[in-house]
């Protein structure tokens, strides 16, 4: 099915940009927290529970239909599952990089989308994923200085310094590709809100289970640490209700891509208020990736 994309108006373009920004501006949060003894699991159970309150608050307020059949309970179970392995391997990365430089490997996700249906469903990846598929890893390759020379520690070095960060969040980018493609395939039909309510809410359940398994969940020491932790979940929450409430008023859809521009966010915030800078390099190779995901994303199908 193809999208129908209408021209931005001024506001559309602003609330897109606000998404992105608030998005941005969780992972900056969850730095934060991280910093003061907030461990992954006690974050992502904090984040995904409010938002499956407000969605859930959503889907009351509008009478949404909960009706959903025996196949697509199965693939919302596990779409849930996935998002859940997701978010703890893309906070496990934002805890170890730069927060940008997290994103930005995650932002592989649609090169790994297109891996995963053509593995599952044989569809072949369009011209335009091919081509950026280069593009996407030259960028990522210069954003993480992958030979150690904007660090001046070598390669090797580098990489004993890095290299988990980046598989958590390759990882993340893998697991939220699959889960994007058995959402599109097999719950598809379901109102996008219920789709969101019902994985973040597994979400939820699966951190908190977890927590719970490994003696409860680990609180901030210090009221850095609180804010953090309150602003992540406030942020996260926040940005998912305006993209299931306003966007579709908005009639921008098609044009979502341009939330993309959420590393650029994070890289300015992080640099303010953590500190975090990269080389222009990186910085170059920052923008390749983020110019390239927007034009994927907006391209005329």
């Amino acid at each position: 099915m193809t999208a129908t994309r209408k021209a931005l108006t001024g506001t559309a373009f602003a609330t897109l940009l606000l998404i992105a920004f608030m998005m941005g501006a969780n992972h900056v949060a969850a730095r934060f927290a991280f910093n003061n003894g907030v461990d992954v699991v006690t974050a992502v159970s904090a984040r995904s529970s409010v938002t499956a309150l407000v969605v859930g608050f959503v889907l009351w307020q509008q009478k949404v239909s909960l009706t959903t059949t025996l196949r697509q309970k199965k693939f919302l179970l596990t779409i849930g599952g996935l998002i859940a392995v997701q978010s703890v391997c893309l906070y496990s990365s934002v805890a170890r990089l730069p927060v940008a430089l997290a994103l930005l490997a995650f932002n592989t996700y649609p090169l790994t989308t297109a891996f995963w249906a053509r593995v599952l469903y044989g569809h072949k990846a369009e011209r335009a994923v091919i081509l950026a598929m280069p593009l996407m890893l030259i960028g990522l390759s210069l954003a993480l200085d992958v030979f150690g020379a904007a660090s001046g520690l070598g390669a090797a070095a580098h990489w004993s310094q890095i290299g988990v960060g980046i598989a958590f969040a390759l990882a993340a980018s893998a697991t939220f590709g699959l889960a994007m493609v058995l959402m599109e395939h097999e719950a598809g039909g379901l109102d996008g809100r219920l789709r969101t309510f019902s994985t973040m809410g597994l979400v939820a359940l699966f951190s908190i289970t977890a927590a719970m398994s490994q003696g409860g969940f680990h609180l901030p020491t210090a009221q850095p640490g609180w804010w953090g932790l309150a602003l992540l979940s406030l942020l996260y929450g926040t940005a998912f209700t305006i993209m299931f409430m306003v966007l579709p008023k908005l009639g921008v859809v098609g044009n979502s891509a341009i939330m993309n521009v959420e590393p650029v966010f994070a890289l300015v915030l992080a640099w303010a208020l953590l500190g975090q800078s990269i080389a222009p390099m990186q910085l170059l190779g920052a923008l390749v990736v983020v110019s390239t995901v927007m034009w994927l994303g907006l391209r005329k199908r």
